[in-house]
């Protein structure tokens, strides 16, 4: 089978095209013919040896697929199976071999293309919204990147649980596309300072949350924009990460709360990330929330696909087409 694989940390050009022989399915295990892989920013920190990875390794942790052999202690699962998953290394790749308790069940009614674009992103949103902080009717949130994948799935979840969604958005484009998944102001932080905008949007009060994946460029601008006791989820850093910091500045600011959650630590609860996954699903088949596939590339274009995602020259989910 064909598959990606990193020898080294590096630029994109560390991803290489292999043939690797296809893995053996073990008795926990299902062996998943991949449709696609999703990629995302923590697949360009792992290949820059930001987050540090054993090598080789094939990258990808997110994908969608059908199941072409059962283990023998799995039970649950047949042949023909669709499923998908959000976090299980070497998803760059044609076949992979998979823990049956790491991936949830795809409907009929929902394509694999959406299945993978709602693991990595659409967990993420969900729990952001409903768990780390329960967004209700009457809440301002400020969405960071409003137009990119989780910010857009940001924008629908948190206006159809009736709160105000105020995005940031670098162009009127991705403005444009902001506002169409729920955003009832869009700041241009090109052209506008954050903070001052937030506040004035709020009558000097402030948001509730801060929904934060770009990090180093937007940290002290997203606490200015908190009221007080505000929270600030810093879910990423598209733009770096963010240097040590004085805890007192929180004081200081009005008692405020900042977390750095991970997807990880939200999905290990018994069937909870089956039913992060069946909440998203209905959702989707509902209509009320729209997976945005910005652009798909085959599997050798990998390098592609990083180089565009880092440069935030797309919007919406980037898959690779692993067959």
């Amino acid at each position: 089978m064909l598959a990606i694989q990193v020898d080294q940390p590096g630029g994109p050009e560390v991803l290489k095209v292999t043939d690797l022989p296809v893995p053996v399915c073990g008795a926990n295990q299902l062996l998943v013919e991949l449709a696609f892989s999703g990629v995302n920013f923590i697949d360009i920190y792992q290949r820059q040896g930001i987050y540090p990875m054993p090598s080789p390794y094939v990258p990808g942790l997110e994908g969608s697929g059908v199941v072409i052999e059962v283990g023998s202690a799995v039970t649950g699962f047949a042949l023909g199976d669709k499923v998908a998953w959000p976090s299980l290394l070497g998803s760059y790749s044609q076949v992979h071999a998979v823990n049956a308790t790491s991936v949830v069940k795809v409907p009929d009614g929902v394509a694999l293309d959406v299945a993978c674009a709602a693991m990595l992103q659409g967990m993420t949103a969900h729990y952001l919204v409903t768990s780390l902080y329960a967004v209700k009717p009457g809440d301002t949130a400020l969405v960071h990147a409003a137009a990119g994948g989780v910010g857009q799935l940001l924008c629908q979840m948190i206006y159809s649980r009736g709160a105000t969604v105020i995005g940031t958005a670098s162009n009127s484009e991705k403005a444009e596309i902001a506002r169409q998944a729920g955003a009832s102001h869009v700041i241009r932080y090109d052209t506008e300072d954050v903070a001052s905008k937030a506040k004035e949007l709020t009558n000097g009060i402030g948001v509730d949350v801060v929904y934060d994946g770009v990090g180093l460029t937007t940290f002290d601008g997203s606490l200015a924009s908190l009221k007080r006791r505000g929270m600030m989820a810093l879910f990423g850093g598209a733009s770096g990460m963010v240097p040590p910091f004085d805890l007192q500045a929180l004081s200081r600011m009005g008692s405020l709360f900042v977390t750095r959650p991970t997807l990880a630590d939200y999905i290990v609860g018994p069937g909870e990330m089956q039913w992060r996954a069946d909440e998203i699903f209905a959702g989707h088949q509902a209509g009320k929330l729209n997976f945005a596939i910005g652009k798909t590339y085959a599997l050798d274009q990998a390098k592609e696909a990083h180089t565009d995602l880092a440069a935030r020259k797309t919007t919406g989910k980037l898959l690779l087409v692993s067959n």
